[in-house]
């Protein structure tokens, strides 16, 4: 069965353009012009992965992302011409998993969509455990002393590295490429926030933190 991609745009170019290189490749496409209906369609349908613009009607693509990590953990790709930092870090900090600039090479989205779905992916089950902190990586759950908790799939991607060998130090390049394929200059903000929302999660404080460690100009690390 192909996968299927919920496109929210409320430019009709833009989602026609989407659409064909998606269909290209083999993914069934469901649109939404505004974000009501494409939350609509994502609980009703439960769509394989999301494209949201954060510019529409009704409900923006920040408050969608929001909405849909209430009940799912597909991969959310945010697609915006607001391309400043802040803007990026709100919506990696509201759940997205990428964040591209518009105006975007189609092909790149695709790309990137297709690395966040192959990781996104099941694999034999395999847990993995670093003190109090248990991956399982079938399930895609983590728990800290038997408690679930929630991560997005690029949280999930990052920590399931770390905890696959702890004490090993992972640079932020690799850790990238590890969720999203080819790492950019500008997604350097992109992990650094990631980590942070890992932090909290897991009530790991990043001026003395128990596990996620920063080692300065190299990368990071998870203590064994």
């Amino acid at each position: 069965m192909p996968k299927t991609i919920l496109i929210a745009e409320d430019d009709a170019d833009i989602r026609a353009l989407l659409r064909l290189y998606l269909e290209s490749e083999g993914f069934a496409v469901r649109e939404a012009a505004d974000g009501k209906t494409a939350l609509d369609i994502a609980l009703r349908e439960s769509p394989d992965a999301a494209l949201l613009d954060v510019m529409m009607p009704g409900m923006d693509g920040f408050q969608l992302t929001r909405a849909l990590r209430r009940t799912s953990d597909i991969p959310v790709l945010i697609l915006s011409a607001k391309s400043q930092d802040n803007d990026k870090i709100l919506g990696l900090n509201l759940g997205a998993d990428d964040y591209i600039a518009k105006p975007f090479n189609p092909m790149e989205v695709v790309a990137r969509l297709k690395a966040q779905l192959r990781r996104a992916g099941g694999g034999p089950r395999t847990l993995l455990t670093v003190g109090d902190l248990t991956l399982d990586t079938a399930a895609m759950q983590l728990t800290q002393n038997g408690r679930p908790v929630p991560l997005t799939p690029t949280e999930y991607k990052i920590l399931a590295q770390l905890m696959a060998a702890p004490g090993r130090i992972f640079t932020k390049v690799q850790l990238y490429e590890g969720i999203a394929g080819e790492y950019f200059e500008s997604n350097d903000n992109t992990m650094m926030v990631h980590i942070s929302k890992l932090r909290e999660k897991i009530g790991d404080d990043p001026k003395n933190p128990r596990y996620i460690i920063t080692i300065r100009g190299l990368g990071y690390k998870i203590e064994p």
